[in-house]
């Protein structure tokens, strides 16, 4: 590998000097050196790669494996050492699978996930948001949005879609977030997945013996799963497609209120909200810690040599705000064309609820605006207290009045 001097020395930075905005030293490495040496905080040597054109290219290249994906943690923490993800999740987490293990898991959940299927799903999800902003209504200001709108939408949909009776919702969320941060010890981490599969299994029980009209029933029903991959399927899809959309409706409301110019133009042509959905999705890209990949042989690619079993990480939010694929792309623009953005990852893994989140998204913006023509912060911007310290990013709790 070579030698240079490495701001990456244990594992990657996440306080966000600007709340909007990655840290300010990736823009640096992805001018300076693209593909860029890391040291992962267990000691590893890898690479780091904040370049657009570089990380679609590992995204498609078949010779960066997915396998292993989990070993090397890239932000400091115990886990490292005591919570072994890959021996201690249940198997089914195909995100962590290369052909052909991943081709079969994928493949029975593709037709699930379709846009035909997930537009039908549009009045249902429309039905819900109603309900939650009628209920802050009600309740009067001033409201807190991610637990009064965003987290309750977002679990409400995945739970009717998977087939998880509202009752269970609350046993799993507070679990989720434990899950997802960065702080918790790795007996609580441990703790949150246990309770999560716990539920999962019964759940999987239930659908196996009187199934219903849902996505769990159906592959428990299916034969194609065992039991303990029919929870590790279910784990999968309960927690990305939850925690993921909930952070990315209440940051981007959040987004918004900062940028009232912006804010008008949506206020004043509903149609916009598609574009503005892709634009928040690029400029604010919550996955800020990345993905991983590992070469299986030594690749040579923008001059530098990756070798066979060294993990790269992409940095997804640098690969957002590469100005070589989006010019200005420090600058919030909801007219912007921002088809493209790497947020959902790309290739044979790219996320599977895509269409659904978009969905959500589109939905749970429109509601909010219609609803409160004059929807504001109630505390200082600068004063929400922002998820740094969580690997999805977001905003932990956003006060608004009205």
């Amino acid at each position: 590998m070579t030698e240079a001097v490495c701001p990456f020395t244990n594992g990657l930075p996440t306080f966000r000097e600007r709340p909007l905005d990655p840290p300010e030293v990736f823009a640096r490495t992805r001018a300076e050196r693209p593909i860029h040496p890391m040291t992962f905080p267990d000691g590893h040597r890898g690479w780091l790669v904040t370049g657009y054109d570089q990380a679609r290219a590992i995204l498609t290249d078949p010779r960066f494996s997915s396998k292993g994906s989990l070993k090397h943690l890239a932000f400091p923490s115990d886990r490292a050492a005591d919570f072994d993800l890959e021996k201690d999740m249940p198997p089914g987490q195909f995100e962590h699978m290369d052909p052909p293990d991943h081709t079969r898991y994928r493949k029975l959940l593709t037709g699930q996930f379709t846009l035909r299927r997930m537009k039908q799903l549009a009045p249902r999800i429309e039905r819900i948001a109603a309900d939650h902003v009628e209920a802050i209504q009600r309740k009067g200001p001033p409201a807190d949005l991610v637990h009064d709108f965003a987290v309750p939408l977002s679990a409400q949909v995945i739970c009717e879609l998977l087939g998880i009776p509202v009752a269970d919702q609350e046993r799993f969320e507070a679990d989720s977030a434990k899950l997802l941060s960065l702080d918790v010890t790795p007996q609580e981490a441990m703790g949150a997945l246990g309770n999560i599969i716990g539920l999962l299994g019964e759940l999987a029980a239930r659908k196996q013996a009187e199934p219903g009209d849902d996505l769990l029933s159906g592959l428990a029903t299916g034969g194609e799963l065992s039991p303990p991959e029919l929870i590790g399927v279910a784990l999968l899809l309960l927690v990305a497609g939850h925690e993921t959309t909930a952070n990315m409706l209440a940051l981007g409301t959040y987004t918004l209120l900062r940028e009232p110019e912006q804010l008008a133009l949506l206020r004043a042509d509903e149609s916009l909200v598609e574009g503005a959905v892709e634009e928040l999705l690029r400029f604010l890209t919550i996955v800020h810690i990345g993905v991983q990949r590992t070469p299986l042989e030594d690749i040579e690619m923008g001059g530098e040599v990756l070798k066979a079993g060294e993990t790269v990480l992409l940095h997804l939010p640098s690969t957002n705000r590469d100005p070589e694929r989006f010019p200005d792309p420090d600058r919030l623009d909801i007219t912007r064309r921002a088809i493209g953005h790497l947020t959902f990852s790309h290739g044979i893994h790219q996320c599977l609820g895509q269409q659904l989140a978009r969905i959500e998204l589109r939905v749970g913006y429109t509601a909010l605006l219609r609803a409160f023509p004059d929807l504001r912060l109630a505390e200082p911007a600068d004063a929400i207290p922002m998820r740094s310290n969580m690997t999805i990013y977001g905003v932990h709790r956003l006060p608004v009045a009205w």
